[in-house]
């Protein structure tokens, strides 16, 4: 199994930065297909960004350009650099990872398998 804990949320102003980091441990490896989803409160969760074995990335339209997902293998870890950042990005921020290196809808929730805790991103204007 994978367990995963997400680190480095926190108070940002409006066209500010922040760094997420997400750990993996247990079935870790360079295989793992790993994303970012997030969800606002009221709001169902929704996908932010992800990232493929081979080093792909894809990006949801409402952040691309902003963010910045990537991953170092040596540390089973993930990242997610937020730039830019706007009132409209605050949420709770989750990590997702699934085991399969080809995963059919990469941007839906229900296609992973192991999720963090999740961590507070505000943004104020």
């Amino acid at each position: 199994q994978v367990q995963l804990v997400e680190s480095g949320g926190g108070l940002a102003q409006a066209g500010g930065s922040l760094r997420l980091s997400c750990a993996a441990s247990g079935r870790t490896g360079s295989n793992l297909t790993m994303g970012w989803f997030r969800q606002a409160p009221g709001k169902e969760r929704e996908f932010v960004a992800v990232i493929l074995w081979t080093g792909s990335t894809y990006y949801a339209a409402s952040v691309k350009g902003r963010f910045t997902i990537s991953r170092d293998n040596a540390k089973n870890t993930v990242y997610l650099q937020m730039n830019s950042l706007k009132p409209e990005d605050t949420a709770v921020y989750y990590c997702a990872a699934d085991l399969r290196r080809l995963v059919p809808k990469i941007t839906e929730s229900s296609e992973y398998n192991y999720w963090g805790q999740g961590t507070q991103v505000t943004v104020s204007s």
